[in-house]
């Protein structure tokens, strides 16, 4: 196996084919790609971990401790934040991954676990992210329309049923494999025919990327259109309509920005495995670039809470009534934790001084 067919499936959704890159002219190329996903790639994913981590944490806990009324929005919120730290939960293991010279040190269990994680992420939030796109068209451009949170339970449901099973294959085939010329043991897709890889990565080129930005994109251009179209709102809010169109903008961004590139290189290795003949430097540009086409994939996970959750006035409002509600319990407490520590310093102080006086030579004594 040549280097560039392990960089290739350490991009963590490749095959071991042996077909890719025969020209030898790239080889030169090779070291230098591997040298900075070594040393980069952990950076960019300990740094996506720790703000995304707590991002998301943050968001799933203000609203189950809100006292606010439940809505769709939330519904869907909630679990996007739960898609994204279950996968953030992941990152580290993938940070030590690259790091390591693309060795998985944690066992076929932990392999497997991982690789679903990610594929599970990959449908889910972006379907989540589609449902929220849905539900705001409507309730801004229909706002008399029914909009129920059992729906939306029911419609959450059914995505996490989706993207479970979308990781099943990622179940089978994901395994630690030893790769002796390279002194290492791999976690890699190991697919049993060349067909899996390309019908796999089309499905998430179509059902994770294609699609859901198709309805983002018609969803918000004619949110856009509405708020644009409506005298009344632009004379009456016209901040609180750039607001709107503001975030609109932002939200569509940060997906295909995020996602587009990864989505890209991958379809550019499916018509590799299909025999679509590519340059060489076009082959080493997407050996190149995948894994720094993942971090941004990966910084969406870290993005969302702030996207959707920070900059709106609703949540902020929550965070401070939560925090309100909190910090006098929290003040009490280290008070009380403080008069302890008071107390038994005192009590050590004073045992000290007795031992000391005990200690002294008593009265007549030799």
């Amino acid at each position: 196996m040549e280097m560039d067919d392990f960089v290739n499936v350490t991009a963590l959704d490749d095959t071991l084919s042996q077909h890719h890159f025969q020209n030898g002219s790239c080889d030169h190329l090779l070291p230098t790609s591997s040298q900075y996903q070594k040393r980069l790639v952990p950076i960019f994913y300990t740094f996506i971990f720790l703000l995304g981590f707590l991002g998301n944490a943050l968001v799933i806990c203000v609203f189950c401790q809100s006292s606010s009324r439940w809505t769709v929005a939330n519904t869907y919120l909630v679990n996007l934040a739960a898609s994204d730290l279950l996968f953030l939960c992941s990152l580290p293991f993938w940070a030590v991954y690259y790091s390591m010279g693309y060795s998985w040190v944690f066992g076929r269990v932990a392999c497997k676990l991982c690789g679903a994680l990610l594929m599970i992420n990959i449908y889910a939030s972006v379907f989540f992210i589609t449902c929220m796109s849905v539900d705001r068209y409507r309730a801004i451009v229909y706002p008399l329309s029914t909009r129920s949170v059992c729906h939306a339970r029911w419609i959450s449901i059914s995505i996490w049923l989706v993207a479970v099973l979308s990781s099943v294959p990622t179940l089978v085939f994901r395994d630690t494999h030893i790769l002796s010329n390279l002194n290492v043991t791999a976690c890699v897709m190991i697919y049993p025919n060349a067909l899996w890889h390309p019908m796999l990565t089309l499905a998430k080129n179509i059902l994770g990327f294609l699609l859901p930005f198709a309805v983002m994109a018609t969803c918000y251009s004619r949110i856009g259109r509405h708020l644009l179209a409506t005298p009344d709102l632009l004379e009456q809010e016209p901040s609180r309509i750039d607001r709107v169109l503001r975030m609109v903008i932002a939200v569509v961004l940060a997906f295909f920005l995020c996602w587009c590139a990864f989505h890209v290189l991958a379809f550019l290795e499916v018509l590799r495995d299909l025999g679509v003949t590519l340059s060489c430097r076009t082959n080493q540009a997407v050996e190149a670039l995948l894994p720094i086409s993942l971090c941004l994939g990966f910084s969406n996970s870290a993005i969302n809470p702030f996207l959707y959750c920070f900059v709106g006035n609703h949540f902020r409002e929550q965070l401070c009534r939560l925090y309100e509600e909190k910090a006098p319990r929290l003040a009490q407490r280290r008070d009380s934790i403080s008069t302890r520590l008071s107390s038994f310093s005192r009590k050590l102080s004073d045992v000290k001084d007795s031992g000391a006086i005990e200690s002294l030579p008593q009265n007549g004594g030799p």
